[in-house]
């Protein structure tokens, strides 16, 4: 073995580098055995990571100006992406973070949607408007019946008003581009609502009376316990500009619940015929700071503002090795594919690697209208679940079904 100050020599070192990227791109993704819910699959590994970054975005590549082929601009996380399936390919727009810490955009391509995913040849250079920005990230992808590919993500810029010497304080806003063909982009008007910052921001696929509609997270600075908030709901004349009028809760915060801190609407929600689909993500407070966790919701087809169905409980947390990470205990979504009944469901874990689960409509109907909702308290919490196991025990005297815990059930108490 070469002594780590021994340089490799540059032809042999870059020969390795891209023999390990492509190992890793084309490395076949298998489900994950040790997870059984019946609702959804895990996958053994991540479908990007910041080694999935090409080469040739990390190093320079001439042995003139990098002979001992450094790399030169790392990349430190993929993450929270945007997923669209489109002429037979899965698409993603993930968060891309450089080891600077600035997010950006770029666009990998799948022909199966678990594995195989590449990324095209440069990032996305999004225009920038009046107002640059600082950073951007958490791509949504709306295709809109309007005929256009909308990416709603947010704006992140340095509070105006912040104290001299705070160099924490950030203002969120809402961009917005558009597209025919995920290759070229238009850069509209930042989106405009009553509220001081927005983050989260999701464009509903259809119009409503005419109009665009969106669900929003209306905010004055930093969401606490007890200042309300959650997932809003309003609508726009235009989308060009976005400029809508008043915001209303149609998902609410709840106290002691896995969306107590915050809560926010993931992906767009998914056109089924008992409603429209939400995979959204919450989050609470805990002993290691904050838990995010995904959960489900379901809105009525003719009145998205309207909440039909809401399955007690997480639906995705982050489970084993995706606990840990740059901001650990997180799972978060903001990208879903559809192949007929499938779904694709990307999330980061600790906001460092990009995963996918997969399902399908039935099962996650299933789910959302047949799981009970929260009790919100222990004690209904307890009367909840003791009605459950009586149905079972009933039903596996009445049947013989093997339960496991024979010898209680069958003695009385």
């Amino acid at each position: 073995m070469l002594h780590p100050s021994t340089p490799i020599p540059f032809e042999l070192r870059l020969r390795n580098l891209v023999a390990r990227h492509e190992s890793l791109t084309t490395r076949a993704n298998e489900i994950d055995e040790r997870w059984e819910n019946g609702i959804f699959a895990r996958y053994r590994h991540p479908v990007l990571t910041n080694e999935h970054s090409p080469v040739y975005w990390r190093y320079d590549l001439n042995p003139a100006t990098n002979p001992r082929l450094l790399e030169r601009l790392g990349m430190n996380a993929a993450m929270n992406s945007g997923a669209i399936h489109l002429d037979g390919k899965f698409f993603l727009v993930p968060r891309m973070e450089g080891l600077d810490r600035k997010s950006f955009f770029a666009l990998a391509e799948s022909p199966t949607g678990i594995d195989n995913f590449r990324f095209h040849d440069h990032p996305i250079l999004i225009p920038e408007n009046d107002n640059p920005a600082t950073n951007m990230y958490d791509m949504r992808l709306t295709q809109h019946e309007d005929g256009w590919i909308y990416g709603v993500f947010c704006v992140e810029r340095k509070d105006r008003n912040a104290k001299p010497g705070d160099l924490s304080s950030a203002e969120a806003q809402c961009g917005i581009v558009r597209t025919k063909d995920l290759a070229r982009w238009e850069r509209l008007p930042d989106f405009q609502s009553p509220s001081p910052q927005q983050r989260n921001v999701v464009l509903h696929p259809e119009f409503i009376g005419g109009k665009y509609a969106w669900y929003t997270r209306p905010q004055d600075g930093f969401i606490d316990a007890g200042s309300g908030g959650g997932i809003g709901w309003a609508l726009s004349d235009s989308i060009n500009p976005a400029v809508c009028g008043p915001e209303s809760i149609i998902d609410h915060r709840i106290y002691h619940t896995i969306k107590e801190v915050k809560n926010g609407a993931g992906a767009p929600p998914v056109k089924t015929d008992r409603g429209w689909l939400h995979i959204a993500h919450g989050v609470r407070g805990c002993a290691a700071g904050l838990r995010y966790v995904l959960y489900c919701f379901v809105t009525d087809l003719a009145d998205p503002s309207k909440v039909i169905a809401a399955p007690g409980g997480h639906f995705l947390a982050p489970f084993d090795a995706e606990r840990v990470g740059d901001v650990s205990n997180v799972a978060f979504s903001n990208g879903l594919a559809v192949r007929g009944e499938e779904i694709f469901l990307y999330y980061a874990s600790s906001d460092t690697r990009l995963h996918v689960a997969t399902s399908d409509l039935p099962t996650l109907l299933d789910y959302a209208f047949n799981t009970p909702p929260d009790a919100l308290c222990s004690y209904d919490c307890v009367v909840q679940r003791r009605a459950l196991i009586d149905r079972n025990l009933a039903h596996a005297k009445e049947t013989g079904l093997d339960v496991g815990q024979e010898s209680t059930w069958k003695k009385p108490l």
